[in-house]
């Protein structure tokens, strides 16, 4: 036991925490301008429901930019790497990305753009029903690989807390609400590596190979006057217009309706093919350009900023509670810390918003109400006067 507390002890001291946010204020944040974009700011609020402040998007229809350096560069060779942020649209989200990006040296924060080199995109983005899902975007060798899984997004009117594990043993977890929405391998989930198999380029399928499974019995003959059949007889039942002029309208023909005794194009019987030999299999021969990576989890190498650079429709969306760290057990701590514990607050504080819109509503009804009752009163008390 005593050895197991000294081991946990040391975890603890040896944990990192490179970045953790609760925008109390925005100072240590540069908001960029995009060459050519029309640029919205980012407004400290808590918006309509929120237990604390965040950063919300302003304007609709605007480009954004907003970028912080790291308490601690962030190179996770051999170390866990865990982003975690909360979201939550004040507005309807129709479309607009609401992602996180971990950015590699040597940005200007002041120029901050979709162009700048970055490590990790993670988070939910949005536009109609096409796209509808949360990007987990990593940079390897300089490109940018979008996993292969489609990971769900929530897109709602409260706070959701997206979670991004990136593991030294080179998996990975995505959790939204403290729930793992996907996992797996970071070889399988992206296209880290090349395949260390590919066909080999001196085989072909040899041309007398048939891979058809069935052919024309050679024995099936077409029966006796099969084709003397037509598609198409005059209909029986038609008769010729009384006011039919074979002069002015040509000579009456009847129209054509399919005959029920056409049996369709003839084809003969299908038999198994003795010749077939299966499908063709192309040889395969090792990769001659495959190279193993025992380290294609530390795509920070280094990491110095973090930032959104976003476009949004409909402006709205609030960001919060942001944290970077190597160690899971760190940011479950942080989210519990935070996320966990204001949700009853905001739930509390959208339930209070809904029973004022309710009950505005309702007075407003009540109020209609009575109008149409006093102006239908005063309409009797008319009719009544004109009949004296």
């Amino acid at each position: 036991m005593r050895f197991a507390l000294a081991a946990l002890l040391v975890a603890g001291v040896s944990a990192t925490t490179y970045f953790s946010e609760t925008f109390e204020t925005t100072k240590a944040w540069t908001e960029g301008v995009m060459e050519g974009k029309e640029m919205g700011s980012f407004e400290l609020t808590a918006g309509e429901i929120g237990a604390d402040k965040g950063i919300k998007t302003a304007t609709d229809a605007r480009f954004y930019s907003i970028s912080a350096p790291l308490g601690t560069e962030v190179n996770n060779k051999g170390k866990d790497l865990v982003v975690s942020f909360t979201v939550r649209h004040d507005q309807v989200l129709d479309c607009g990305g609401a992602y996180i990006k971990l950015l590699a040296p040597g940005v200007d924060q002041k120029k901050f753009s979709g162009d700048d080199k970055y490590a990790i995109m993670f988070g939910p983005d949005m536009c109609g029903t096409s796209t509808r899902k949360t990007h987990v975007i990593l940079t390897y060798n300089g490109k940018n690989l979008l996993t292969k899984k489609n990971v769900r997004m929530e897109s709602d009117q409260l706070s959701h807390v997206y979670t991004l594990i990136l593991r030294s043993d080179n998996t990975y977890e995505v959790q939204i609400d403290t729930v793992k929405a996907e996992s797996g391998s970071l070889y399988d989930d992206w296209d880290f590596l090349l395949p260390k198999k590919i066909k080999d380029p001196k085989q072909s399928k040899p041309a007398d190979w048939v891979d058809d499974s069935q052919m024309p019995d050679p024995a099936d003959v077409k029966p006796a006057g099969y084709d003397d059949v037509p598609a198409k007889i005059p209909d029986a039942a038609a008769k010729k217009p009384e006011d039919w002029d074979n002069e002015e309208d040509g000579e009456w023909t009847a129209p054509q309706v399919d005959n029920p005794a056409y049996k369709g194009v003839w084809k003969a019987k299908q038999i198994a093919n003795p010749a077939y030999k299966g499908p063709w299999v192309h040889p395969e021969i090792d990769n001659p350009d495959f190279k193993d990576d025992a380290n294609v989890h530390a795509v920070c190498a280094p990491c110095t900023h973090v930032g959104f650079e976003l476009w949004q429709v409909k402006a709205g969306t609030i960001f919060d509670d942001i944290i970077v760290s190597d160690s899971v057990k760190e940011v479950e701590d942080w989210v519990a810390a935070h996320y966990t514990a204001k949700k009853e607050k905001e739930a509390d504080n959208k339930k209070a918003k809904d029973d004022a819109k309710a009950a505005e509503a309702k007075a407003a009804a009540d109020a209609a109400a009575e109008k149409a009752k006093a102006e239908k009163k005063d309409e009797e008390k008319e009719d009544a006067d004109e009949e004296l």
